[in-house]
This record gives C-alpha cells, sequence and structure tokens, in this order.
C-alpha cells in the first residue's frame, strides 16, 4: 500500500470507535481528512454526530461534506478525538504541528474524554525528536523568544537549528495568529522536561509535545491494522 493508503485503512479503523451521538474532536492533516471523508459517508447514512474541528482548513471539509459542526465554546465537552500525528513513542507521547494547528489541536484533544491517534507505521518511532519540534510563539518578540528558546533546550542537552517556518514566501500564520518556530532537537530524552521549559518562555504560545493525552493509536502498515496502547515509562 502507499502511504495515502495506509491513511485510509488507518481512519477507516479509527471510524468503528465513533458512536450516535458522539461530541466529536476532528483533527486537521492529511491523515485526518481522510477520517473526514469516511465519517462524512457514514453521516449521510445517518449517523449523529455534532464535530468541533481543531482549524479552520478542517471546519471547511466537514462543512462541504455535510458533517454537522459546532464550536468548543458550544459543546465544551467532548466525548471523542480523533488526529492524526506526526511522531508517535511507545508512552503515546507524540509530536504534531507539521500543519499548523498544534494550539487548536491540545485544546480540543483536553476537551475530550479520549483521543484516539491515526497514522500510518512511519509516524512510530522508539523516540521523539526526528520530526522537528513545532513551537507557537508570539509575534511580539520574536528574536527575543527563540533565543531564550535556545538557552532552555541547551540546558537540557538539546541543540540544533531553529527555523521559522515559512509558507509561499513569508512566515506561515497559525489560525490564532501566532507565528511557527521548528526546532530540529534530534532525539528528546526527556520529553516532561523539555515541555516545561518551553512553557516557561513567555513568547511560547504552545510547542507540539502531545504528552499523555492519546489513549489508543490505530496504527497502518503493510502487513494491517496495529492498535496500540501506552507503554508506562516507569
Amino acid at each position: 500500500m502507499d502511504a495515502k493508503a495506509l491513511k485510509i485503512e488507518a481512519a477507516r479503523a479509527a471510524l468503528g470507535y465513533v458512536e450516535d451521538g458522539m461530541r466529536l474532536g476532528i483533527g486537521t492533516g492529511s491523515t485526518a481528512e481522510e477520517f473526514v471523508r469516511l465519517l462524512a459517508v457514514r453521516v449521510e447514512k445517518g449517523l449523529k454526530v455534532i464535530g468541533v474541528s481543531t482549524s479552520e482548513r478542517t471546519e471547511a471539509l466537514c462543512r462541504e461534506l455535510g458533517v454537522p459542526m459546532s464550536t468548543l465554546d458550544e459543546t465544551p465537552e467532548l466525548d471523542l478525538t480523533i488526529d492524526g500525528a506526526d511522531e508517535i513513542d511507545p508512552e503515546l507521547s507524540l509530536i504534531k504541528g507539521g500543519g499548523g494547528a498544534l494550539l487548536r489541536e491540545k485544546i480540543v484533544a483536553f476537551a475530550s474524554a479520549r483521543m484516539i491517534v491515526i497514522a500510518d507505521k512511519s509516524k512510530v518511532v522508539k523516540h521523539l525528536g526526528a520530526f522537528a519540534l513545532p513551537i507557537e510563539v508570539n509575534r511580539f518578540g520574536l528574536k527575543a523568544t527563540m533565543e531564550e528558546i535556545r538557552r532552555e533546550s541547551e540546558s537540557l542537552g538539546l541543540s540544533g537549528p531553529l527555523v521559522l517556518r515559512i509558507k509561499d514566501g513569508h512566515p506561515f500564520v497559525t489560525d490564532g495568529g501566532h507565528l511557527i518556530v521548528d526546532a530540529s532537537f534530534g532525539r528528546i530524552p526527556d520529553t516532561r522536561a523539555l515541555s516545561r521549559a518551553l512553557h516557561d518562555v513567555p513568547g511560547v504560545v504552545e510547542h507540539g509535545l502531545f504528552i499523555g493525552l492519546a489513549d489508543l493509536a490505530i496504527v497502518a502498515g503493510s502487513n494491517g491494522i496495529e492498535t496500540l496502547h501506552p507503554v508506562d515509562a516507569s
């Protein structure tokens, strides 16, 4: 199977966890979009759900395909969020934000009773960090914020390029009006320590480490679907 076919199979398996009447958080990215397309078919056949999107892009696709939508203000408690990931480790800690929606993705995940991650096998890693960590930052004081991110990461033994994300020749702007710095740290030995350090930087709005949020990962590979549960690091 090619990558797209694997994403479709993971999305199809996740759809089996969606029950009638659910309040559903719907993620962002190519795998999440395959889930939206499959969900829309079920909705057309009579499945009753209400969705809350993690990005304007997902919102537009859901409305185009006829998936009923709400907002997190109107529906502040969700039953289930289904979203993709850029990396998944054995604890089901994640790196997310390759699509630029990490802040809203994390808010929606926190509002959900459960989170299921869908991905192809290439996203499963032993240690997070090969994928550059997206860090959403305020526009004000960008250089000072990047320097403080550098200092905090170096204090944890992490180094590597910090690159402002550019799209079409201009800084990429998130749905919330922020910028994204992609941090190529390489292997991150202590994700929790890095999470705390980044949150201590005033200009950091949020980062793409999702720790303790995913309850299940549905991973599609050449040998079929694999369901992963968190491995206790202790």
